[in-house]
């Protein structure tokens, strides 16, 4: 069976001659749950796993899906209280298939991106996954940029402003649908930027992009393919937006497992970074409706992709998704007005 984006006999012959260890033939497997970049499962000839990752095989926007950012994140943070995979060669050869891309050590967790992935974990330990989540954000966000190398990766001013403009350029751009209410909650939050901080930005971090342990510990980050430097309090709203409570009526802004039984509240997830990072989170609503609309700037840009055809099948439906990123929209456009931004 043909396997999306990976041409076996010439990536097999570069990993097997750049990543140290790998010993030929290997088996390929696409890694399901990926919605933009693609991650595949590569297992060597002595049955150690490891992890590619490459861009979609078409529909790549302007400065999306950048392997090289990727790679020079996690290898900037490997040496830090910050857990990434180890990273192990990095391949600019566009010729070996079709795109850049990276390899990775596999990291053997629980990812957590839904309610049933927390199945097996205990209370205690859902609680511990919640509060090692957050703790692990405040770690991101107390390194030195300029420590690790990472001072140079990108402009350090006018975070909010470079991120509004780029979704509002890419949602356009994806060829989405009704964009006239995500254009009115653009301008609201344009026109009421904040004042800004800088340190390392994640851009999605949220329990679906982490690997837990048993016991609840955060054993690595995965997807840096939005990091850069930025306000660390867009971190912690796309974090709160996406956290769900037991009788929310508000829905999260992606599928997480927090609403489970034994996760910590919002409340607590904010009073706990607060007290880890020592920053004013007086500002964070303003962020998570900025983290709302992004997300229907992101959702309308992955349903796009797949509608074309361009990722791997993995089981995303992506005329589902339409009415969920409307209901996003209006609750973005409706935190803006109890802001009293619009």
């Amino acid at each position: 069976m043909e396997l999306r984006g990976i041409e076996p006999s010439s990536t097999e012959r570069w990993l097997r001659d750049n990543v140290p260890g790998l010993r030929a033939p290997v088996e390929f497997a696409l890694v399901s749950g990926g919605r933009s970049n693609l991650t595949y499962r590569v297992t060597d000839a002595d049955g150690v796993v490891r992890a590619l990752r490459r861009p979609p095989t078409g529909g790549v926007l302007s400065t999306a899906h950048d392997m090289s950012r990727e790679w020079r994140f996690i290898s900037a943070l490997h040496d830090t209280a910050v857990p990434v995979p180890e990273p192990l060669a990095y391949c600019a050869d566009t010729s070996v298939t079709g795109a850049e891309f990276y390899v990775m050590g596999f990291v053997d967790g629980t990812v957590l991106a839904d309610g049933a992935s927390a199945a097996t974990f205990l209370p205690r330990a859902r609680r511990r996954a919640g509060l090692a989540t957050v703790e692990c954000l405040a770690a991101l966000h107390t390194v030195d940029p300029d420590a690790v190398g990472l001072g140079e990766v990108a402009r350090r001013d006018g975070y909010l402003q470079r991120q509004l403009r780029r979704w509002q350029r890419q949602v356009h751009q994806s060829g989405a649908p009704d964009l006239a209410l995500l254009d009115a909650v653009h301008d609201a939050l344009a026109a009421n930027v904040p004042e800004q901080s800088t340190g390392i930005v994640h851009g999605d971090f949220r329990p679906g992009n982490l690997s837990f342990a048993p016991g609840g510990e955060v054993l690595a980050v995965f997807d840096w393919e939005l990091a850069t430097l930025g306000e660390p309090l867009a971190d912690l709203g796309w974090l709160v937006a996406s956290w769900a409570e037991p009788g929310d009526e508000v829905p999260a802004v992606a599928q997480g497992p927090t609403a489970e039984p034994g996760f910590p509240d919002r409340a607590q997830v904010v009073d706990r970074y607060a007290a880890l990072t020592g920053r004013d989170v007086s500002d964070l609503p303003y962020y998570v409706a900025f983290q709302r609309w992004r997300s229907c700037c992101i959702g309308a840009g992955v349903r796009a992709r797949y509608l074309a055809g361009v990722m791997g099948d993995d089981g995303y439906v992506a005329a589902d998704r339409a009415a969920g990123e409307l209901r996003q929209a209006q609750l973005a456009w409706e935190a803006v007005r109890e802001l009293g931004l619009a």
